[in-house]
């Protein structure tokens, strides 16, 4: 690694709520000069407004970041390869950019994929952990996610997999469900899984919504909605 290059760091900023940021995250975010922050589909930049309530950024240089949630592949790798080109700028000239990321940097994660090109281009990157959402979800329920040798799936619930992990053993946590929550809704009722299963919608932010049940499952669900299906009545 050459002296005087900047870090990329990755760092979870937990679901929602900024008393959920760890000490850690707070330290390299407030070290960074750059702040890299990618918008989410509204054209928001939620991680980010997280980082604001805990982590004053006067002084720091900002740097949006927009990619494609299209499902071709050419164009998603685009926007990633050119998002990776914006950081690599700042990290050759020898500053340091932090990216906040929703939940933890190692589930789901964007930042993920710039941290696999930066590093094959040599540059240093680091993982900072976040407190995954499927966390805080059941958190909010006041319930314990396995005990025991109980296993715990995480599923990504808008893919083909879903079929089939409904049938595993243990708790499932489904997410990324987003537009197709209606057909995990049939999926889990099909299974008689409806009474067994809770869903916590933007768990942490103001707009949180706790369903305990899902017997009669809400008619309209956030994008960031996480549902927790237990293997028996606990």
């Amino acid at each position: 690694m050459e002296q005087g290059k900047g870090i990329f760091y990755t760092v979870g900023v937990g679901p929602g709520d900024p008393e959920l940021l760890t000490r850690k995250a707070v330290r390299i975010l407030s070290e960074c000069p750059v702040i890299a922050a990618p918008r989410t589909r509204s054209g928001g930049t939620l991680a980010l407004d997280i980082v604001r309530q805990v982590v004053p950024l006067e002084g720091k240089q900002l740097l949006t970041l927009h990619f494609s949630m299209e499902r071709n592949p050419d164009r998603w790798q685009e926007a990633h390869r050119r998002a990776a080109d914006e950081i690599q700028a700042q990290l050759e000239a020898g500053r340091s950019v932090a990216m906040p990321n929703l939940g933890d940097v190692s589930l789901y994660a964007t930042g993920s994929y710039l941290t696999d090109l930066l590093r094959e281009r040599g540059c240093q990157t680091v993982m900072v952990p976040g407190v995954p959402s499927f966390c805080a979800v059941a958190a909010c329920l006041g319930d314990s996610l396995t005990r025991g040798d109980v296993p715990l799936h995480v599923i990504p619930a808008g893919e083909a997999v879903l079929e089939g992990a409904l049938d595993l053993p243990g708790t499932k946590v489904l997410m990324k469900a987003g537009s197709r929550m209606d057909q995990v809704f049939q999926a889990l009722e099909r299974r008689g899984l409806l009474d067994r299963s809770a869903l916590v919608q933007d768990c942490g932010l103001p707009t949180q919504r706790v369903f305990p049940d899902l017997s009669r499952p809400p008619e309209d669900t956030g994008y960031f909605s996480t549902i927790v299906v237990k293997e028996s009545v606990s």
